[in-house]
């Protein structure tokens, strides 16, 4: 453990930001396997749920600075192809 008063600060707000990261990351994660479940289930109707539940949970990750926009650009447009494909 750190023994400086400002590095043991920066543990401090490493954990709390990671436990945020996680609370907008953790849902989005789900959201997408959902959707590649749908997808390879070949079930259209249950894929383009999941995917506007995927877009929510990808934008409110990017809107909370956790994923950048090139990432959410990159999420959304591999998430539609497959959706599109089926």
């Amino acid at each position: 453990m750190a023994n400086i008063k400002s590095a043991k600060k920066r543990v401090k707000v490493n954990i709390e930001k990671n436990k945020e990261n996680n609370y907008y990351k953790a849902p989005m994660r789900t959201a997408i396997k959902k959707v590649e479940k749908a997808v390879l289930a070949k079930d259209k109707e249950e894929a383009n749920k999941a995917l506007k539940i995927a877009f929510k949970a990808i934008d409110k990750a990017t809107d909370n600075g956790v994923i950048k926009d090139n990432t959410r650009a990159r999420y959304k447009s591999r998430l539609t192809k497959a959706v599109n494909a089926m």
